[in-house]
């Protein structure tokens, strides 16, 4: 029935395919094909039509998107199914020690629960297409209703009770696992169960920032176009000081008629209307963010922020700016020419899970590279050379290099035995010629 749209590629429209989602017969999430790309729906577990996106990155096919991420990714970020049943005995807070045993079993039971009662449709597009351009105008024709989870626009839904008792049934699970799904419940309805994001949607007022103590803050900028004072979307992730975020995120409304990124970020005049503007939402940040260490993912999120400012006769907010990329470039050097330090390269060598090109999403991310980065400063071990030296030698265990001809012809290195030489250590060497020395280029990449 989709065949059309490979063959065809001029008779697609955002009418069309919104058409197709909302007649095709919905589908287990392991149906969903593995060779090919476009838009998709996902249905709750009543039989409704609740979310719609795509597979605008190349590298995810629908199989990988719904079956592989929304069902069994983070709970806090976009991975709609794991999000909205993310409740009761399937409930986990993420990356927190004190209760991983039990909210890996919580999270075995949702994956299974998604897999039996949850749905999808798809419409495969031609990879030549433009499709985040496409979801974009299909989401803006849809009916609410079909698109209630887009942009976190529902709570979580309440545990169906029955529904999960048949899958743990169905599971075997024991009298231990029972009893750990049980705790999950207890702590989904204690203070513990705050994971979610207040976002402002249109017709609300500005979310509520989070209270502090925070050690630090990471933000993140949407823009209708490329003018930076067109902010559309702020995210901050709010880093407390056991590590755990929470995440603040609003729409706003930047009062212009030319949207060019919507087809990157998916949001558009539409979904923007009723939001706050910029002079409405920085009260709450210059108070939320009041003497915090800010980081942004380059320079571009505070030079928007200083346009929006500009932009309303404000001046900006006197924040500790701080850049994440220069705390990545530090952590992993060797990413330089091999991906380089951007988010979406970042993402993959870290193994962060967020989407891309959402402000609460790569706020998140940027702080989760922060955190990462201090853990990078202390493992592997650190030893000082010498007292008087001001570099750090990062010993990483390796297996030994298997010298050159060239390098077996150099004098053998001997074991140092002078007092002064005791406790120092060989890091590597350099071959040095005329130009090096003359030239000041003798430097320590290689330590």
């Amino acid at each position: 029935m989709f065949n059309i749209f490979r063959s065809k590629p001029a008779s697609v429209t955002p009418d069309s395919i919104l058409q197709q989602i909302l007649g095709a017969t919905p589908k287990t999430t392991s149906m969903a094909p593995k060779d090919s790309r476009g838009v998709y729906g996902l249905v709750d577990h009543l039989g409704n039509l609740r979310y719609i996106g795509s597979t605008s990155s190349a590298a995810e096919t629908f199989y990988k998107r719904i079956h592989q991420r929304h069902r069994t990714g983070s709970e806090t970020t976009s991975h709609y199914f794991s999000r909205m049943y993310n409740t009761g005995r399937m409930w986990r807070l993420r990356n927190d020690p004190a209760t991983k045993a039990d909210g890996d079993i919580a999270k075995k039971l949702r994956n299974a629960f998604i897999a039996e009662y949850c749905r999808a449709v798809w419409v495969p597009l031609s990879d030549d297409l433009d499709i985040a351009g496409l979801e974009a105008a299909v989401i803006d024709l849809a009916p609410k209703e079909a698109v209630a989870w887009n942009r976190r626009g529902m709570d979580a839904y309440q545990e169906p009770v029955d529904l999960v008792d048949l899958v743990i049934d169905r599971l075997r699970f024991s009298h231990s696992e029972r009893a750990a799904l049980d705790r999950q419940k207890a702590r989904f309805g204690g203070s513990m169960a705050t994971y979610a994001e207040p976002v402002a949607s249109p017709g609300q007022c500005v979310p509520k920032f989070p209270k502090g103590p925070f050690r630090f803050a990471a933000l993140d900028v949407e823009t209708a176009n490329n003018d930076r004072s067109s902010i559309c979307q702020i995210g901050v992730a709010c880093v407390r000081p056991d590590n755990s975020i929470e995440t603040w995120v609003t729409y706003v409304d930047p009062q212009t008629s030319r949207w060019v990124f919507t087809g990157l970020h998916g949001i558009s005049n539409a979904t923007v209307t009723g939001a706050p503007s910029f002079a409405e939402v920085l009260p709450i940040l210059e108070e939320g963010l009041r003497g915090l260490t800010v980081y942004q993912h380059s320079g571009f999120d505070r030079s928007a922020i200083r346009a929006a400012c500009a932009a309303i006769h404000r001046s900006e907010p006197n924040w500790g700016w701080k850049d994440s990329v220069a705390v990545a470039r530090r952590a992993w050097p060797e990413l330089k020419g091999n991906g380089g330090h951007g988010l979406a390269s970042l993402k993959g060598y870290l193994g962060l899970s967020f989407e891309h090109h959402d402000a609460g999403e790569d706020a998140r991310a940027a702080a989760e590279v922060v955190l990462q980065a201090e853990g990078a400063k202390t493992l592997p071990p650190t030893i000082i050379l010498t007292d008087e030296e001001d570099f750090d030698v990062i010993e990483r265990p390796e297996t030994p290099r298997k010298l050159s001809s060239e390098e077996e012809g150099l004098a053998p290195l001997t074991t140092p035995t002078h007092a002064s030489q005791q406790g120092k250590r060989l890091v590597g060497f350099s071959v040095l010629t005329e130009g090096n020395l003359n030239n000041n280029h003798f430097y320590l990449r290689d330590v």
